[in-house]
């Protein structure tokens, strides 16, 4: 019934309960994950559990975070392990001015190797953008990212950049984010995203949902995101929460190429 498209499924605060976490999420309704990247040994580790899971996909990339520390060999082992069928993107890839733990010179450097990196393989991006929007735009303009298209994923940003993402061809995720108290000007974006180019996600073990914040997040509570965005977008209406998992996992499956 729902998709998540975005969760660290390896992430250590999983090693005591992975199994409860996938039945809970099943019991929610969750049929499909695609667990991140975010450098080569969690990008290995994605790769692995998808292996070992029919309902797992992995992304491969180089978080902004982690861009300083790249080593030459790198690519050609992301190349290597996007020949697993498993392997559904490049990301998460992008700019982080917000936290700046790699210089930006660096980041925009190695943003840009690894959008190349995902037209020589002809798979799509997970965008990660924060507090770079026009430097992010003008990166995906000039080394056409368009062509491969992608997601944005977490989206926690401003109208102008959600219009340019879709200018581009860009689908927008959504996570907890959009529950909290202070996201009202989010929320009204949701409003205005079309239904083809929408997703859900968690990004757990990060950004728990109300009313579970403050705990460890997992992929059972992206049903509350997408109750949340049925409310948004179609009020009241009995079948709102079906609508929005039908639309998004659709929508997740045509980006991701993911059979059904």
């Amino acid at each position: 019934m729902f998709i998540d498209t975005h969760v660290h499924l390896d992430d250590p605060r999983y090693d005591a309960d992975r199994e409860r976490v996938f039945q809970r999420a099943a019991e929610a309704g969750v049929t499909t994950f695609i667990t991140i990247g975010c450098d080569l040994p969690t990008s290995q580790s994605a790769v692995r559990l998808a292996q070992n899971q029919d309902n797992v996909f992995a992304t491969i990339g180089v978080h902004p975070h982690e861009a300083r520390e790249i080593q030459p060999d790198w690519y050609s082992q992301f190349r290597e392990l996007a020949r697993h069928p498993k392997v559904v993107a490049i990301g998460e890839v992008g700019l982080d001015f917000h936290y700046d733990h790699s210089p930006r010179q660096i980041q925009c450097q190695r943003f840009r190797e690894q959008i190349q990196l995902a037209k020589d393989l002809g798979l799509p991006l997970v965008i990660h953008s924060r507090e770079a929007k026009e430097e992010t735009i003008q990166i995906l303009q000039e080394e056409m990212a368009y062509e491969v298209g992608g997601v944005f994923h977490c989206f926690s940003e401003d109208a102008w950049l959600a219009q340019k993402a879709l200018d581009l061809g860009f689908y927008l995720s959504f996570s907890g984010i959009i529950t909290f108290r202070n996201a009202q000007p989010l929320r009204g974006i949701v409003q205005t995203v079309p239904d083809d180019r929408l997703l859900i996600e968690t990004d757990a073990p990060y950004l728990t949902p109300v009313p579970y914040r403050g705990k460890r997040n997992e992929s059972a509570y992206v049903k509350l995101v997408a109750e949340q965005i049925a409310t948004l977008k179609y009020g009241d209406s009995p079948s709102g929460l079906e609508h929005v998992a039908n639309l998004t996992s659709e929508n997740a499956r045509r980006l991701f190429k993911i059979p059904s």
